[in-house]
């Protein structure tokens, strides 16, 4: 089997050396990944002819690994068009990601858009996510608990599958505490108080821990300009009892949602059909 990993962390994030290593157990592993962090990307890609470094990385491992400094949807095109002569990977799989990629998040996942990047290209695509959003998560227990998971989901994987994916989020727990899994619908959360005044006092009031790998350097202001940071809180949307993968992972099961690349709301499609 060969297997296109990528993620959203970047390439010196813990989770996707965890991911490699599960997968290594699988087939062919091969890694394009961000070179810095580009988290809630969701499927943008590097239009306007940007120069993209790309760089092979033989210190890595195992597989073949390399970063190319783009969005992480582009990385898995550049993956497909550079290190698959044939474009012809079996599965492309992304993560493991440092932070939870439940609920509405999945709509801004870069993790997620760089799957669907592998599903829009007909190949099997899945997207890992672990509910622990620092830089130094303990992805052992995700090591544990994912394969599997993963063989589950290929051997059922069905025919005629055009456009699926499949979105796996697993709590913060050690193996013996998580419950076990559940096939899952995507949660309904917004997000509210989504940006503050950036200065020196409201940085020290966050948890650093949370700044991610990679980071660039930050512009700066041009005149005119007024700096903020992006926040928020976490507004969950849900009634008291529910099936959303949100809710599960907060009782301790890891979710499997099912998603597709195909936007189309198809009991609007029906309705619209009868009356137009």
């Amino acid at each position: 089997m060969k297997i296109l990993i990528s993620n959203d962390d970047g390439y010196q994030a813990p989770g996707i050396h965890a991911l490699a290593r599960v997968m290594s157990e699988f087939g062919e592993v091969t890694v394009v990944a961000p070179k810095y962090h580009q988290s809630a990307m969701s499927m943008a890609v590097d239009l306007g002819f940007k120069k993209l470094a790309f760089k092979e990385l033989p210190e890595e491992g195992p597989g073949r690994w390399a970063y190319l400094d783009a969005a992480p949807a582009s990385c898995v095109k550049f993956g497909l068009e550079y290190m698959y002569p044939n474009r012809d990977p079996d599965l492309v799989i992304c993560g493991i990601n440092h932070g939870t990629n439940a609920a509405s998040a999945a709509n801004y996942s870069a993790t997620l858009g760089a799957t669907m990047e592998g599903a829009i290209n007909g190949i099997k695509s899945i997207g890992v996510s672990l509910c622990n959003f620092k830089p130094d998560a303990d992805m052992s227990e995700v090591e544990k608990v994912l394969p599997p998971i993963i063989q589950k989901l290929l051997d059922l994987w069905p025919d005629n599958s055009y456009g699926l994916l499949y979105n796996i989020n697993i709590p913060d727990l050690p193996a013996d505490k998580i419950k076990g899994v559940r096939i899952s619908r995507q949660g309904k959360a917004h997000w509210i108080k989504e940006f503050v005044s950036w200065d020196p006092e409201t940085l020290n009031s966050y948890d650093h821990s949370l700044v991610t790998f990679g980071k660039k350097a930050e512009k700066p202001l041009e005149e005119g300009e007024t700096a903020y940071l992006m926040v928020g809180e976490f507004v969950d949307d849900e009634p008291e009892t529910s099936l959303a993968d949100h809710r599960l992972n907060e009782e301790g099961w890891i979710t499997i949602t099912p998603n597709t690349i195909d936007r189309t709301e198809y009991g609007e499609l029906k309705r619209l059909d009868m009356v137009f």
